[in-house]
């Protein structure tokens, strides 16, 4: 697949841009920055969530931008997610309200549920016993709720399994538009990947570069001699090759990053593509999921005993 592959259409009729800059451990003090520059530099698609804590900041920026008529609302995609204390239907607006408040934004082009996982309302961190019983479509009728308002243009789910995801959309009035999932040359979402095509659910990859900023995960995708193979002779970096990869897999890509040259650099993905001999490859690297979700698993708290049970086996 060749071609600049900019945007993917989602089940709504919307264009969802195909790269997007992630913002998750992007510190306050230099994630406005970061904003800025990918801004300038042509992203069109910010991906946000409230408990990354830097909203306010991203909303400051985002004012000026529009102020200053760097770009239009309209033209940007903004994506937040709900997070795990604030499931309970009656809790999902409030919670959508704050995002909206401090993004400084009248809607939202795609709200998510972060995790399939419930929390007590009100705590703070991953302590297990704050862990409850999650009630997706109860959950999730609140935020077809807010689909209808206009509030956020779209909905969809971040990191559900396809056993979780086909149980969704069994009981959903609004089918998910999204899935927004973990997907890399090590970890290509195979199985979730075919399940979401058959279903019009547009998959969204987060760690694309295999998150090599988590400093308690041990992240060596971009050094797998295939990737350092393939860049070398496209004269492009690993970086560029693997989201380049996730393009012409059909997934979108949300590249973190604060420093301004690779901002830059992630998104000179267009206007080349990957061979299909050297994509070829790509099938023969051997797969790991990065981020396992252990902090949402106990013997005795919430729904999950096992890491497994947590993925229904897409482990």
């Amino acid at each position: 697949m060749s071609g600049e592959i900019r945007f993917f259409e989602l089940n709504t009729g919307a264009k969802f841009p195909s790269v997007g800059l992630g913002t998750w451990q992007s510190h306050p003090g230099l994630v406005g920055e970061a904003v800025a520059i990918a801004i300038k530099v042509g992203y069109r698609h910010i991906d946000c969530a409230q408990v990354y804590g830097n909203e306010k900041e991203i909303g400051i920026v985002l004012k000026k931008m529009f102020e200053d008529g760097v770009v239009k609302r309209e033209d940007l995609w903004i994506t937040s997610k709900l997070w795990c204390t604030d499931h309970a239907p009656e809790d999902v607006p409030g919670a959508l309200n704050r995002t909206l408040q401090d993004l400084q934004l009248d809607y939202l082009d795609l709200y998510l549920i972060h995790w399939p996982v419930r929390m007590k309302k009100g705590s703070v961190g991953f302590r297990p016993e704050n862990l409850t019983q999650p009630d997706i479509p109860g959950t999730w009728r609140a935020m077809e709720a807010i689909y209808d308002s206009g509030k956020a243009r779209a909905i969809g789910v971040s990191n559900f399994s396809t056993k979780k995801l086909g149980d969704l959309l069994e009981i959903a009035r609004v089918p998910p538009a999204v899935n927004q999932v973990e997907c890399h040359p090590s970890w290509d979402q195979r199985k979730l990947r075919a399940f979401c095509k058959s279903r019009e659910v547009h998959l969204s990859g987060y760690s694309p570069l295999g998150s090599p900023g988590t400093t308690w995960l041990e992240s060596d995708v971009l050094k797998h001699p295939i990737l350092n193979m393939v860049a070398e002779k496209l004269g492009k970096t690993p970086a560029q090759v693997a989201l380049r990869w996730g393009l012409q897999m059909g997934h979108s890509v949300l590249p973190k990053s604060t420093h301004e040259s690779r901002i830059k650099e992630n998104f000179d993905v267009f206007g080349w593509s990957i061979p299909e001999d050297l994509f070829a490859k790509f099938s023969e690297i051997e797969q790991a999921r990065l981020l396992r979700g252990s902090s949402f698993v106990h013997e005795t708290f919430g729904p999950y005993r096992t890491v497994e049970e947590m993925w229904d086996g897409e482990i």
